[in-house]
């Protein structure tokens, strides 16, 4: 069965039928939301009598404050449900992932971090960490004999009394 190709005069006339239905659909759609809004409202917030005297006004605070916590535990439930549902929705989402096998490897991003950053990062912030290794040092005071400076006094007979061998001595003498 071919099909046969729409004229742009009828593909115009089709499109602006649809254009003016999708039109009256949302101006009933609005319409609709308006009504609900207004009998919602009159239901929840009946009119307000303005109180004449102070102790009329003093219970009609007491009310609202009353009906204001009422709403606020509403919300705060409503709000817990919430949470949980999303946490529930992640767990499941991470199971399948699980069953189906497949991860997506976060990309990684080089991070210019020094030692004791790092480790104060991974130890928290309970712990400090130094990564100055000479500071955990011992202090070492040198000791200078003093027949050693005594001896490199005169380096000829240094010379003498270290050489054990005679090649050694000889090759020296044969300089001189």
């Amino acid at each position: 069965m071919s099909e046969k190709k729409m004229s742009s005069s009828r593909k115009h006339h089709v499109k602006s039928l649809m254009l003016s239905i999708a039109k009256g659909l949302l101006e009933e759609e609005e319409r609709q939301r308006e009504e609900e809004r207004t009998r919602y409202m009159t239901e929840t917030c009946p009119p307000v009598s303005m109180p004449r005297s102070m102790q009329e006004l003093q219970e009609l605070c007491r009310e609202i404050n009353h009906k204001i916590d009422v709403k606020d535990e509403e919300r705060y439930d409503l709000d817990i449900k919430v949470n949980k549902s999303n946490k529930e929705i992640d767990d499941l989402k991470i199971k399948v992932q699980d069953l189906m096998g497949k991860f997506k490897k976060p990309v990684l991003r080089r991070v210019r971090m020094s030692a004791d950053a790092m480790l104060k990062a991974l130890l928290g912030s309970k712990h400090t960490v130094n990564m100055d290794l000479r500071a955990n040092l011992k202090q070492v005071k040198k000791e200078v004999k003093e027949e050693e400076l005594r001896d490199v006094g005169d380096w000829r007979k240094n010379i003498e009394d270290k050489s054990g061998m005679d090649g050694r001595k000889k090759m020296f003498e044969a300089e001189a």
